[in-house]
């Protein structure tokens, strides 16, 4: 499965969850590619902000390597699904999109935890560092309930 997760700028919540949701798949056996992307193009090819790497690698992951990137068009037909982080940012996707299977692809992020709510996930970016914390911990547990809903999938799917 690919999966790509967007935010606004793909400095701040988006890399943390890549980087988050990749390791857990790789924990979990999954043969998963996650990527991440952002709706504008401000930050393309920097690094993760400072404070997400810095929270990732006191939780034990690595973004360090990562480039931001900008969402387009043909990530509809690269990902299996798309996770957004934010309203604005289903928005900015939604535009995008061609068909409605691409808008069936896409689904907000906190989406296994909070069904239905489309519960966003807040940006640090307006904050000082304090604020990554939190947003690491609603990532870390947004992407436990992805591994799970789709771990039972993929187990069902081969039996």
């Amino acid at each position: 499965m690919k999966i790509l997760v967007v935010c606004l700028g793909n400095i701040c919540r988006s890399p943390i969850a890549e980087g988050v949701l990749q390791q857990m798949a790789v924990e979990a056996g999954l043969g998963w590619q996650i990527a991440s992307a952002g709706t504008n193009g401000y930050h393309t090819g920097e690094a993760p902000h400072k404070y997400s790497q810095k929270i990732c690698r006191q939780n034990g992951y690595d973004i360090g390597a990562q480039r931001a990137a900008r969402f387009k068009v043909s990530d509809f037909d690269t990902y299996d699904l798309i996770y957004v982080m934010a309203r604005d940012v289903y928005n900015e996707v939604k535009q995008l999109a061609r068909t409605e299977a691409d808008l069936q692809k896409v689904q907000f992020f906190l989406e296994e935890l909070f069904p239905g709510e489309k519960r966003e996930v807040p940006d640090p970016w307006y904050g000082n560092e304090s604020g990554y914390e939190p947003v690491f911990q609603l990532i870390k547990e947004g992407s436990e309930a992805i591994i799970a809903k789709h771990k039972i999938i993929t187990y069902k799917e081969n039996f």
